[in-house]
């Protein structure tokens, strides 16, 4: 039942962030080619066609990458930790059994715990010092808060499920016996 519940949560994320990135590239083609078009239609001395059409660069486009690239990154994460699909180089410990390599996976899992625990921790902090100051972007002027509030929501995902890989490892290393599937980027 937990597993279930982890995995959907993973595949939530993912297809999150996949509609997330998709909507970024969509913005940045539309934004590229509205400066390009701008800059033609000044040089062809119809610059008022652009003004008076509004065809220009989106306001903002960089503000908004930068904001969604945040979730995006976290977004992904769960799925890649459930999956073991982070890269890794096998050249040493290929040579070793299957318990000592159960015992570095535990290890890795738990450190990549640790770590995804203090982030999502830490970028809760950062939120809420956001959210009290009222900071807000240059040019859209978007609360920054609402950034720091969307990556916390990955990483806070991405968290749980590295914990709950890491207590896998575990139960793997104890009993023998494989849960997760066996997977990962080798190089």
């Amino acid at each position: 039942m937990l597993s279930r519940i982890i995995e959907a949560l993973a595949r939530v994320m993912a297809i999150l962030g996949g509609l997330v990135l998709t909507a970024l590239i969509v913005m940045t083609c539309l934004s590229v080619l509205g400066r390009f078009l701008n800059g033609w239609l000044h040089s062809a001395g119809l610059g008022g066609v652009a003004e008076a059409t509004g065809i220009g660069p989106i306001n903002g486009d960089f503000e908004l990458v930068e904001a969604g690239m945040a979730f995006t990154i976290f977004a992904f994460l769960p799925i890649t930790q459930l999956r073991d699909g982070h890269a890794s180089v096998d050249i040493f410990t290929n040579a070793l059994g299957v318990r000592a390599n159960r015992v570095l996976a535990v290890l890795w899992s738990a450190l990549f715990a640790a770590v995804m625990v203090l982030i999502a921790w830490q970028l809760g902090q950062g939120t809420q010092a956001k959210m009290a100051y009222g900071e807000t972007t240059y040019l859209i002027q978007f609360p920054i808060w609402w950034a720091y509030a969307a990556a916390l929501s990955g990483a806070v995902v991405a968290a749980l499920v590295a914990v709950y890989v890491a207590l896998v490892r575990i139960v793997e290393l104890v009993t023998g016996a494989p849960i997760l599937a066996p997977g990962g980027a080798s190089h």
